[in-house]
């Protein structure tokens, strides 16, 4: 019961960001969304190297 009453709860928290965010969230720029996929990507890349030297190093 606790499980489903913590998933309940988590998925209500998910739901407010999501109407929050779409109804306060200003879009951002063409440079802002540059500068954050120039850092974005490389760091995806980063954790799932890690996750395979973890997966493969246990």
């Amino acid at each position: 019961m606790n499980l489903l009453m913590l998933l309940l709860l988590i998925f209500a928290a998910v739901a407010l960001m999501v109407v929050l965010g779409e109804r306060f969230a200003k879009p951002g720029s063409p440079e802002q969304m540059a500068r954050l996929r120039r850092w974005l990507i490389p760091l995806v890349g980063a954790a799932l190297v890690l996750s395979i030297v973890d997966f493969y190093w246990r």
